[in-house]
């Protein structure tokens, strides 16, 4: 199942955030370009009205799909995704489990539109470091944190000058709302039965 996979990933991600840690100190993370740049705002890109509204997202693979392109070019494709409207551009920056790479939100950053570093945030070395790859929002995933992380995550991320998405799926997982969460999204697919109800979005706004 999905849920088991999830597990599978954070446990992974706590050892990979681990290494990274050991291998990257915060001072080198702080000194990169992009880490002082002015962030770009997810909401006000999702109210232009000359935008789509759309998250438009950048994905190698997945656990669930396996390999969708692992041969396309990342500013090609983000740069169609720009000219054709999109709000913001996802990019996926897992390698283990989604064959994305801090690399690929680097060079998505010839766009001039906000970026979300689609990951499995656990820590907030991982927040200094979408700060360094150009990122504007990060993505915090309900099923895989309590409320007091999400609490915590959300306004260190604030206090960088990013914008943080809340995914949620269930109605428990309201409560996960925030000050310091800027924008809420209803994933509609179940992670238990892989089933997906576009309803869901209607009865959790």
């Amino acid at each position: 199942t999905i849920l088991n996979i999830l597990e599978k990933i954070i446990e992974h991600k706590k050892t990979e955030v681990a290494s990274a840690k050991a291998s990257t100190p915060v001072a080198e993370l702080e000194k990169r370009p992009f880490f002082s740049r002015e962030a770009l705002s997810l909401r006000a890109s999702l109210g232009d009205p000359d935008r789509a509204g759309i998250i438009a997202e950048f994905k190698r693979r997945s656990p669930s799909r396996g390999v969708i392109n692992d041969k396309a070019s990342v500013v090609e494709v983000t740069k169609g995704y720009a000219e054709a409207g999109a709000a913001c551009l996802s990019v996926l920056t897992d390698r283990q489990f989604f064959g994305g790479a801090s690399a690929d939100l680097e060079a998505a950053r010839v766009n001039m539109l906000p970026i979300l570093r689609k990951d499995f945030i656990i820590d907030e070395y991982q927040l200094l470091e979408a700060r360094a790859i150009g990122a504007d929002v990060i993505l915090l995933i309900a099923a895989c944190l309590k409320p007091a992380e999400v609490k915590r995550l959300a306004g260190f991320a604030a206090s960088l000058g990013l914008e943080v998405l809340l995914e949620i799926h269930s109605e428990e997982e309201l409560d996960l709302i925030c000050d310091a969460t800027h924008v809420v999204g209803v994933n509609n697919r179940d992670l238990r039965t892989f089933t997906v109800d576009v309803e869901r979005s209607i009865r959790l706004s």
